[in-house]
């Protein structure tokens, strides 16, 4: 895994890094702002990123990985595909930021099962409140969360939000891994 997550780092610092004045999802203002699209949505991002994830989790037993849209929906992607050149049998779901006023109505889109163990994956990952949202939306739909799965922890709150729910948290990369502080 060494390998993914260097090429993963070396992608995050070439192609997602962006300096000036940002206000987070968290509504933290910081100086930087690493934009995980820009490398998740290309054909090498996403093959790093889904091998580094699958090498990541070969100890756990999970059925199904999501997270909430939009960060999550090109990981979750790569992760599937990857998988399924593999021969593994995976699913995947997408958390809505609020749930249909038509058809159907849900939150949760994909085949997600009650009792199923998950994976939530997010893109990057400063207080873990958007990550926390998917959390609560799968257990809700019946699902047991194994494991959150950030590419990027900002290491501002996070790993401390999902340990509080006793919910195992892992980064590929960090804020240090990129050479910045903490934001």
């Amino acid at each position: 895994m060494a390998d993914h997550r260097e090429n993963l780092v070396r992608l995050l610092k070439r192609d997602a890094l962006q300096f000036g004045d940002f206000v987070l999802a968290s509504g933290k203002r910081s100086h930087f702002y690493i934009d995980c699209r820009t490398v998740t949505l290309s054909a090498e991002g996403a093959a790093v990123v889904g091998q580094a994830i699958l090498e990541l989790l070969e100890q756990e037993t999970f059925d199904a990985v999501g997270g909430m849209t939009l960060g999550a929906d090109p990981i979750l992607s790569a992760v599937l595909t990857v998988a399924g050149l593999r021969g593994q049998s995976l699913r995947g779901f997408i958390v809505r930021k609020e749930a249909k006023e038509h058809g159907t109505g849900k939150l949760v889109e994909g085949p997600l099962h009650q009792g199923d163990r998950v994976i939530i994956v997010e893109d990057v990952s400063t207080t873990g409140g958007s990550a926390l949202k998917a959390v609560d939306a799968a257990i809700a739909a019946g699902a047991t969360v194994v494991r959150v799965v950030t590419l990027l922890d900002r290491q501002s709150g996070a790993r401390e939000a999902f340990e509080s729910r006793g919910i195992p948290f892992s980064a590929l990369a960090t804020s240090a891994d990129l050479g910045l502080p903490t934001s």
